[in-house]
């Protein structure tokens, strides 16, 4: 897995416990995830996300801590592109989160599923695009 992003924890994004809240780590994954399909699929794609899997919130994030977002492609169909994430302390390298299928469909100007045109490779070419 290969890991592309990062963003600091500041206090802002705490919940009440002092820790990273999980709602905004999960906003991040979809912008993170969604930027990173995008960038798989090409210039002019519109694309929404369809599904996510189980999430498991291994452990929590602090305030100043630096996360990583590691995303690599799954599979891919017709019109979609199912990836895996973790994000990860960029120091201690601590796992914070694991969601093992997100999955992204490729939309039409009316929201209906249209066929995205990539192959079935993984990840190849992606540090070009990314």
């Amino acid at each position: 897995m290969k890991y592309f992003s990062r963003r600091a924890v500041k206090p802002g994004d705490l919940n009440p416990a002092y820790r990273l809240f999980g709602g905004t780590l999960l906003a991040w994954i979809d912008e993170e995830a969604g930027i990173y399909a995008s960038c798989k699929m090409g210039p002019g794609k519109l694309l929404v996300t369809k599904y996510m899997s189980e999430i498991d919130f291994v452990s929590s994030a602090a305030c100043g801590d630096i996360l990583e977002f590691g995303l690599e492609v799954v599979s891919t169909g017709t019109t979609s592109l199912t990836l895996c994430c973790v994000v990860r302390n960029k120091v201690t390298r601590q796992v914070i989160i694991v969601i093992d299928r997100i999955v992204f469909v490729c939309v039409d100007e009316m929201g209906n599923p249209a066929a995205h045109n990539i192959g079935a490779e993984k990840d190849s070419g992606m540090e070009k695009m990314y």
